[in-house]
């Protein structure tokens, strides 16, 4: 059964461009457009796509607006499109929270030149969102609180100031209860042993504990390693804003994202996090409390002879990612060997897994997210099919395992 798609754009270039390429796809199906977000949220209920792509700015109703509503009222995989611009990376980071599952860059010139890499990118993300069985409220960032300088909302010219407030106020304050409920809620959630999960024979560091609530850690922490893709931005929210200032290991986050989306979302995560969160850059300590965010369109390495700085490095064109999980992990394998924890979360495709190897083989510990929480199980997936997780865990254990060394 083909992937349903929704349309929703208030230009017609655009609108006809998107269902060209969605259209030539026989895994899609256009079942629809909109030109306006009051129009996507009535489309969205009467339709119920299993995708939509939405752009931000519209009359009557803006498509961070429209999101929170169709999160509220029919919870749907969204696919945000927007610019690359330090404005269109913030506007891009509150589709997010709102509830958005992804998003992809609009370069004009692609679309007008009908560009196959860009075709084929909007065509995967959208078969994979489509196939997820994550449809539920992702909006992990909602009532998180903001400095006076960074708006929640933001309003096209179509939607007062009194209708943006109204709906932002409707939409923060169910996921804010949320979220201290999910948090409340975390020790009865139980821990995924690798073996349960797998059903390959990968590590059974769990199975034989489930009632002790433990995962695998390494003996001697130097260092903890997350990748992530496709639900990176909310997964990453969600682990970072429950670790405590005197959080006692050096993270080193890698997420797809462009060079000017990782510079706002580090600093959007050092407004919101206790720990200090920053754009890596060139000769930057890795200490305990600080995550450091690898930049986009770069490779992360770490110094040999100074092990507690990183190298950022200009990223090789003719890779598919940059920065690249498999980079990153690859490169803690080298420097810090068993005393690596890394952590896999959701994700399109399987960076990471060549990486995952090189740990594995250096005896470090691997966390892969479990499917139920992921936004796309690839990356994972990857991982665990290969035998190469030490621990299958939930969203919602991840932050608390890693305060309390692998025990709840």
């Amino acid at each position: 059964m083909p992937v349903k798609v929704l349309i929703v754009d208030d230009s017609s270039f655009f609108r006809q461009r998107i269902n060209d390429f969605l259209s030539s796809d026989k895994r899609l199906e256009v079942i629809g457009t909109a030109s306006n977000g009051r129009e996507a949220v009535e489309l969205t209920k009467q339709l119920k796509p299993d995708v939509v792509t939405m752009d931000v700015e519209m009359p009557l109703l803006n498509g961070i607006d429209a999101v929170r509503i169709i999160m509220r009222d029919n919870p749907t995989n969204v696919l945000m499109l927007s610019s690359l611009t330090h404005e269109g990376a913030q506007v891009t980071l509150q589709a997010l929270e709102a509830g958005a599952a992804d998003y992809l860059t609009k370069d004009i010139r692609s679309w007008v030149n009908k560009s196959d890499s860009m075709q084929n990118d909007l065509v995967e993300r959208i078969v994979a969102l489509g196939r997820s069985k994550h449809r539920h409220d992702r909006s992990a960032f909602a009532g998180q609180p903001l400095k006076a300088d960074q708006p929640s909302v933001v309003r096209s010219s179509g939607t007062s100031a009194a209708q943006a407030n109204s709906i932002s106020q409707k939409q923060q304050t169910p996921g804010a209860n949320q979220r201290k409920s999910t948090l409340a809620n975390t020790s009865a959630k139980p821990a995924v042993s690798a073996r349960s999960a797998s059903g390959n024979g990968a590590s059974e560091s769990l199975s034989k504990r489930q009632g002790d609530k433990k995962a695998s850690f390494p003996d001697s922490c130097k260092l903890v390693v997350i990748g992530a893709s496709t639900g990176g931005p909310a997964a990453l929210q969600t682990i970072l804003t429950g670790l405590t200032a005197s959080f006692p290991y050096p993270l080193l986050l890698v997420q797809h994202m462009p060079k000017t989306f990782t510079s706002v979302f580090a600093a959007r995560l050092n407004q919101q996090c206790s720990i200090e969160v920053k754009e890596a850059e060139d000769g930057d300590k890795l200490k305990p409390g600080r995550a450091l965010l690898v930049p986009g369109g770069h490779q992360v390495m770490i110094d040999s002879r100074h092990a507690d700085r990183v190298r950022i490095l200009s990223g090789d064109e003719r890779m598919t990612y940059r920065p690249s999980v498999d980079v990153a992990f690859g490169a803690a394998a080298k420097v810090f060997g068993n005393k690596v924890l890394a952590v896999i979360l959701t994700g399109m495709g399987a960076d990471g897994a060549e990486g995952a190897r090189l740990l594995k083989q250096a005896g470090a510990v691997i966390w892969a997210q479990n499917e139920a929480s992921c936004t796309i199980y690839g990356m994972p997936q990857a991982i665990v099919k290969a035998g190469l997780a030490d621990d299958i865990l939930d969203l919602n254990d991840i932050g608390p395992f890693l305060m309390n060394r692998g025990k709840l």
